[in-house]
Parts: C-alpha cells; structure tokens; sequence
C-alpha cells in the first residue's frame, strides 16, 4: 500500500476553496507539498516550469476546476495531455459543476476522475479528505520521476 505523502498541483481561483481544500488535506497529514495557481496559464507555466516557477516540482496529482480565468480547465487538461513530459500525471477534475456533458468532456479529454464540490462547507471539506486518502492509500500512480 503506497503511504507516501502526495505532492498536488492545485489550480483554482476560488480563494474560499483554496482555503478549505488546503484545512483538509492539512488535516489528514498526507500532502507533502501543495502548489496553488490561479488560472489556466498559470498552471501550465508552472508544469513547464517556465518564469518564476522554474525551479517547481512535478507534482504526483492536479486538481483541476473547470470554470477559470484566462484558460479553463478543459484547455488545460488538454495541454496536459497532449504533453509527452505531463501526459503521466494524474488529473482529477475538481468543479461545481454536475453537468455531464462536463463529466463525459473530462474522461474524454484523459481526466481520471470527477469530483464535483458540495456546496455545504462541512460536506465539500468531507469529499476532499475522502479522495485524498484514497488517492494515497489506495490509487497506484506512476512516480513523479521522469523515465
């Protein structure tokens, strides 16, 4: 069983969920290190490692809203996944959405999974611990080491 704490790419311009996603992941002790960027183009900047995120880690996991400025998620998972060097990591799509033309979009376009966010802030917080112990206990992913 794979108990190695996550590394996760946040991309989210919600300041509240920011917020509420990093209190409970803090609180179950399992993410090493988690990076926040605010938009589209400032998610893939940071996978490239381009301008000030040069020296950013690749991370094991993104969480990835679908509503956002400048570039929204299904442009940026797009570019994920059409990118030899970022193909490997694991997208999750964490939205508001309930939409399944959304949902089908998501795992077409290679997300592997599709959290839509409770409106209850208790409930939203309750999700986001539950996927993230079974994304550490349970999910085998590839190493954040390139091959």
């Amino acid at each position: 069983m794979n108990t190695q704490p996550m590394e996760i790419l946040l991309v989210e311009d919600n300041e509240d969920d920011i917020v509420l996603e990093q209190e409970a992941l803090a609180e179950i002790k399992l993410v090493n290190i988690m990076s926040v960027v605010r938009d589209g183009e400032e998610a893939m900047a940071y996978l490239r490692r381009q301008g000030q995120y040069h020296d950013a880690k690749i991370p094991g996991l993104i969480l990835l809203d679908i509503n956002m400025p400048k570039k929204n998620g299904f442009e940026v998972l797009k570019e994920i996944k059409a990118d030899a060097e970022l193909r490997h990591i694991p997208v999750v799509m964490l939205t508001t959405s309930e939409s399944e033309r959304d949902i089908v979009k998501s795992y077409a376009k290679g997300a592997c999974s599709f959290i839509t966010k409770p409106m209850d802030f208790d409930k939203f917080g309750e999700v986001v611990k539950q996927f993230a112990l079974y994304w550490a206990l349970v999910a085998r992913v590839p190493s954040t080491q390139r091959l």
